[in-house]
């Protein structure tokens, strides 16, 4: 077996990895009723899903002999950027009361997830 096809069978494992993990992703996403484990889908499986594809992009451009920096740059702005996107987004659920409330902390004033004042919440509730 030569590298090209090893480097193909290897490129088409990736797309095929990628690309069930995308889908399981996005069924999760549609299937899922409450934010907070929607939220899971596309931040847990998406991300790798779509790694496995820019992985495979970048084998790709290295085995017709060309050099592709750009995908390294996708994967390292979104393994950096999901999971900051996805404790903003719980932690808006979390305060906006849109979903249950996590169990209270032995010292809840050490926990500043839930500690706001109540004119602030009020003006949130209001908002909606």
């Amino acid at each position: 077996m030569s590298i090209e096809v090893i480097g193909t069978v290897a490129i088409a494992l990736c797309l095929l990895i990628g690309s069930g993990f995308v889908a399981v992703g996005v069924l999760g996403l549609l299937k899922f009723n409450d934010p907070m484990t929607r939220l899971h889908a596309p931040t847990k499986v998406g991300t790798v899903g779509i790694g496995a594809l820019l992985l495979a992009s970048m084998g790709h451009s290295f085995l017709i002999g060309e050099s592709s920096m750009h995908e390294l740059l996708i994967m390292a702005f979104l393994f950096v950027t999901a999971p900051i996107s996805a404790h903003f987004i719980a932690k808006v659920n979390i305060h906006s009361r849109s979903c249950e409330t996590p169990p209270a902390p032995p010292e809840d004033a050490t926990w500043s997830t839930l500690n706001v004042d109540e004119e602030f919440e009020a003006e949130v509730l209001d908002q909606r």
